[in-house]
């Protein structure tokens, strides 16, 4: 460094070409490397994959997609089911009639099967969705890290 040729007070100043070469130095010393070391399991393929998940690549953006597709037909197989179900309902007290005339604690069997049974059978096809779709995503991970 070189004299002191500020106002008091203030530190000394390095000249511009001992300031490059501290920058440099300083550049060096702080670059940020990425050390991967070798994996025999196949690591790299793994990283890779996330690599791609993360930066959004075409291969990232399929796989995503495949996820999606596959939760959308889950959903529209149990959502289709589900409403194939209740409209089969009026449909099976329409032909046979003698099931309109039985009779259950005082009310009638239509009126029971289209006022309850919507409830546990959506609570339970929410429920069946909801593990599908953790088993889809979890297989999902598992091929990400194989």
């Amino acid at each position: 460094m070189t004299k002191h040729s500020g106002p008091p007070g203030q530190p000394d100043q390095p000249q511009p070409a001992e300031r490059d070469a501290w920058l440099s130095v300083s550049a060096r010393k702080n670059r940020r490397r990425r050390v991967v070391l070798a994996d025999p399991r196949g690591r790299g393929r793994v990283l890779r994959t996330i690599i791609e998940l993360e930066e959004q690549t075409s291969v990232g953006e399929k796989l995503i997609r495949d996820l999606i597709r596959t939760q959308l037909r889950t959903g529209l197989a149990l959502g289709g089911g589900t409403l194939l179900l209740l409209a089969l309902l009026p449909l099976v007290f329409y032909l046979l009639p003698w099931l309109g005339e039985v009779e259950l604690v005082g009310v009638r069997l239509p009126w029971l099967m289209l006022g309850l049974a919507p409830f546990p059978l959506c609570y339970g096809v929410g429920y069946a969705y909801r593990r599908l779709a953790e088993r889809h995503e979890h297989d999902f991970v598992s091929s990400v890290d194989r």
